[in-house]
Order: C-alpha cells, then structure tokens, then sequence
C-alpha cells in the first residue's frame, strides 16, 4: 500500500501507471532500476542503462 500511496506524491515526469508504480518503489526501498527509459532519471533514481 506505501508503493501505492507513493505513486500520488511524484511529479507526472513519466504518464505511464506501471512505471510510476516502479518508480516509487524503487525510491521507497532504495533501490536500482534497470531501463533504457531516460524518463525515469527525472526522478532522481539510479538508473541502470545496460549502455
């Protein structure tokens, strides 16, 4: 539910639910995301590329 909760506090950087539900996840806990989306950087994340 704190994910959920999360995703209505982030600035509408990325549209897409599911990403925006990854998203704040992964500032939640911490954590890495691995994507060639260049949107998710808005949100300060670390941000695996694989480039």
């Amino acid at each position: 539910m704190e994910h959920a909760l999360a995703t209505a506090t982030l600035p509408w950087h990325h549209k897409d639910p599911f990403d925006r539900m990854l998203i704040a996840q992964a500032l939640s806990e911490g954590l890495p995301v691995a994507t060639a989306d260049r949107a998710f950087q808005a949100y300060g994340l670390m941000v695996v590329t694989g480039d």
